[in-house]
């Protein structure tokens, strides 16, 4: 899609284009981080591999707690994805 930005005129609105695009870009840098530790776990769960996948759900129980801390999700929404990560990875460790 081709979207087109409209250009600020007055100097407050200008300061609000410059936050907004620091936040983006910050928000993305977490989304990041927390999409990565999911696929890390996910891919350790797939391998059937208890151990690794144990270390990878850390990892991303950590940095979903942050994306929490720094509201870039709801609580909840994180509380899902833990769940279902925790039961998965207890899954492969039963068998």
């Amino acid at each position: 899609m081709n979207f087109i930005k409209k250009v600020p005129i007055k100097k407050s609105a200008k300061k609000y284009m410059r936050v907004t695009e620091r936040k983006n870009q910050k928000n993305q840098r977490i989304k990041g981080s927390f999409r990565s530790a999911i696929k890390a776990t996910k891919k350790a769960i797939e391998e059937k591999n208890s151990q690794s996948a144990g270390k990878e759900l850390r990892k991303a129980v950590k940095a979903l707690d942050k994306a929490v801390q720094k509201k870039v999700l709801h609580k909840n929404t994180v509380a899902r994805y833990k769940s279902k990560l925790n039961k998965a990875v207890k899954e492969i460790a039963k068998k």
